[in-house]
């Protein structure tokens, strides 16, 4: 689950780590008032929206006084607001972050996450913080250290002081940056996240340390053991994905006419790579979770048979204890007859009820290509598709 800026920032101060004074605003004239209470000249008015690359989107101004805050905010709430990780369709802006515009000497870059090679907590630090420093990093342009933390349970002082050195931190800011390291793995691992990033990470004229932006994703499989925190989540994004989110599926809609119907997520993007392999383009990712009721297959079904572009379905599901084959035959069933749309349907099935899944089929009428192996599968799914 990812949080808000604001909410991120307010998560960051209750671990003694310093953000800038600011509150949310949902008009005008909230953005007015806040910046007036903040009774500074120099402002940030900042687009909340789930993206990066908000700055180079002319989703953050920065403005002088109280009037031109509300100007900005005016400007930019209810505005689509377009990023490089949004695509162009761009997301709506339903609230703005006001805050005190902070003058910093340098601007780094620190986050912590989870290593998806070996597990670990790591600490990603760099001597340089900016919007676009994916890009950079890319380039050549900038470079990150990294300090592995093991299962972060606690911080070795000495390699915290070392990394501070290796960005280019003196020898005071370096006791002030391993502070500030302790603080937010402790922040990481009691809120159970996956990512803590500040980008960037200012150091002012007084050498503090101060987090101007701020992104955390927390682990949706612990959020259980932090009720107050599932209360955060914030329904922005694409709604049709929201909608689906609901119906237990993990949705996300891409640009192809191959759809997809999986279910697990390793082996959702196993089935994505294969039908890419295959020259195809998909036009989903879809992976039903084991908690899904046929129902909610039938739903992700429309989903696709509701999709113009759509041409062809590929099904590749290992029926398990909890969720058999035969829920997945059973929503396509449904789907079909709701919709009055067919189109060339490839399964490969395997595990629990496969061969009652086919006879389920059979009842609904469906006309499906029954597979014996996933590359096959896939090549007869893009074959359909571009037939």
């Amino acid at each position: 689950m990812k949080l808000q800026e604001f909410q991120a920032k307010a998560q960051l101060a209750g671990y003694g780590i310093a953000v800038p004074k600011g509150q949310v605003a949902l008009t005008s004239e909230d953005a007015l008032a806040t910046a007036r209470g903040l009774g500074s000249s120099h402002l940030a008015v900042k687009a909340q929206i789930q993206a990066g690359g908000r700055g180079l989107a002319g989703g953050v101004r920065l403005v002088a006084g109280a009037e031109e805050a509300a100007q900005a905010a005016g400007a930019l709430l209810g505005s689509r607001l377009a990023t490089a990780q949004t695509g162009p369709q761009g997301r709506q802006v339903r609230q703005v972050l006001v805050e005190e515009a902070i003058q910093s000497s340098r601007n780094l870059y620190l986050s912590l996450s989870i290593d998806a090679v070996t597990g670990e907590v790591v600490v990603l630090a760099g001597a340089e913080g900016s919007d676009n420093i994916e890009d950079r990093l890319l380039r050549g342009e900038a470079r990150l250290e990294s300090l592995p933390l093991g299962a972060g349970r606690e911080l070795d002082r000495k390699q915290a002081l070392e990394l501070a050195m290796r960005i280019g931190l003196g020898a005071e800011l370096a006791h002030r940056f391993a502070d500030l390291l302790e603080r937010l793995r402790r922040a990481f691992t009691e809120l159970d996240a996956t990512l803590i990033e500040i980008n960037p990470l200012a150091v002012t004229a007084r050498d503090e340390f101060v987090a101007l932006d701020a992104k955390i994703i927390l682990d949706d499989n612990a959020l259980f053991r932090h009720p107050d925190l599932a209360a955060l989540a914030d329904e922005d994004g694409d709604e049709i994905e929201i909608v689906a989110q609901r119906r237990n599926l993990n949705y996300v809609r891409m640009d192809g006419n191959v759809g997809l119907v999986v279910n697990g997520a390793g082996l959702g993007l196993a089935t994505l790579d294969m039908v890419r392999a295959a020259n195809g383009r998909p036009a989903n990712f879809m992976d039903i979770r084991t908690t899904a009721t046929s129902l909610d297959v039938a739903f992700g079904f429309t989903l696709l048979l509701n999709n113009p572009a759509v041409r062809s379905i590929l099904v590749n599901v290992h029926g398990g204890g909890m969720q058999p084959c035969d829920i997945i035959a059973d929503g396509l069933g449904v789907a079909m007859r709701r919709t009055g749309r067919s189109c060339p349907t490839v399964v490969r099935l395997d595990g629990n009820n496969a061969e009652y899944a086919r006879f389920r089929f059979d009842n609904f009428g469906c006309k499906v290509i029954d597979c014996p192996d996933m590359w096959t599968a896939a090549t007869r799914a893009v074959a359909a598709a571009n037939a």
